[in-house]
């Protein structure tokens, strides 16, 4: 029987097949190139959560930066209690976090009593406007903590443990958000169609 063929492993990374843990372990040896993968694979959606979060994007792109170097530096730390995604994603949170107590504008929000969620799935929520223009102009209503969990959870597609862990909250509290953000979307969509 024939040997299967293997591709040679080059310089360049395959970003389809290499995974991040792969990925984070060639970045802790020093590996450039496996850094600038990562780096690629999740700049857009890092910078779209940093950004929906503090509304500036100098802002939102020095957290990126100040957080992916220190995922480059701390490479060889990771611990493997999450996946390689949440991990950055928590990184760059933390460090916008100190940016805002550094210049004085955090504002705390009001945390909601758990509740069953009964509101409808994505599908139903996404379903129930056709107009892109009116979905935005009403995920642009939410309260950033319900859009930065909306956008985790749907765009991002993460389970609530790992948005739980990213937004330091429980997993009730990112259930309820969810279900709060739900419900006003199906609110303003009902409204506005």
């Amino acid at each position: 029987m024939p040997k299967a063929i293997r591709p040679e492993v080059t310089s360049e990374m395959d970003s389809d097949t290499e995974s991040d843990m792969d990925l984070l372990a060639r970045a802790a040896r020093g590996d450039a190139e496996a850094m600038r993968g990562l780096y690629e694979r999740h700049h857009d959606a890092l910078f779209a959560f940093i950004r929906m979060r503090c509304d500036d994007p100098a802002l939102a792109g020095d957290v990126v930066h100040d957080a992916m170097l220190d995922v480059w530096r701390t490479a060889g730390k990771f611990a493997g209690k999450s996946s390689v995604r949440t991990w950055i994603f928590t990184i760059a949170r933390n460090k916008l976090v100190d940016r805002i107590r550094r210049s004085s504008q955090l504002s705390f929000t009001d945390e909601v009593p758990e509740t069953v969620d009964d509101s409808p799935d994505a599908t139903q929520v996404i379903a129930a406007s056709q107009d892109a223009a009116r979905l935005r102009a009403c995920l642009d209503k939410l309260k950033k903590v319900q859009l930065a969990v909306i956008r985790l959870a749907f765009y991002d597609e993460l389970p609530y443990e790992q948005i739980a862990e990213i937004e330091s909250v429980p997993v009730g509290t990112v259930k309820t958000r969810i279900f709060h953000a739900k419900k006003a979307l199906m609110h303003c969509l009902g409204q506005s169609a």
